[in-house]
């Protein structure tokens, strides 16, 4: 899974950055916002929704899932 795909998926999840989330919640997350919404382009139709009712506080929340996101995909990156 690419992060960018990850960080869609964690922006449109629940899961919010006060919960200080482990790397097995986030992972966890990514996991259910797929499935939630139908997948990678689910998410990412959703993100657009999102964002574009909320500019103002939409791109806090895409820095904490991409940072998030990176991490969580750091493994799946050295498979080759």
């Amino acid at each position: 899974m690419t992060t960018t795909c990850a960080a869609y998926a964690l922006f449109t999840s629940t899961l919010q950055p006060s919960e200080h989330p482990a790397l097995a919640q986030a992972k966890a997350a990514v996991v259910e916002s797929l499935r939630q919404h139908g997948g990678p382009g689910g998410c990412e139709g959703a993100w657009a929704t999102a964002y574009g009712e909320d500019p103002g506080t939409a791109p806090v929340r895409m820095r904490w899932a991409l940072m998030l996101a990176r991490q969580a995909t750091a493994g799946d990156q050295h498979a080759a």
